[in-house]
């Protein structure tokens, strides 16, 4: 009888371990996720800044060019 206890324990807690290891894979790869799409929309940030410095060089020219005429 108590080794049918003890088993039944040692089931239990190992469904127990899995269920928080399935969980803990499924944070890391959520956490995978988030950091990919933080890095994607630094780039698209930097991507983004840069287009509009070189559009405001370009403006600037053109202005410079305008006054010069």
């Amino acid at each position: 009888m108590t080794k049918t206890i003890a088993f039944s324990l040692v089931v239990a807690a190992s469904f127990g371990l899995a269920a928080c290891s399935q969980q803990e894979a499924n944070n890391t790869v959520n956490d995978s996720y988030e950091m990919t799409d933080d890095v994607s929309n630094a780039a698209d940030d930097t991507l983004n800044s840069a287009g509009n410095a070189l559009d405001d060089l370009a403006n600037g020219v053109g202005n410079l060019a305008n006054n010069a005429m």
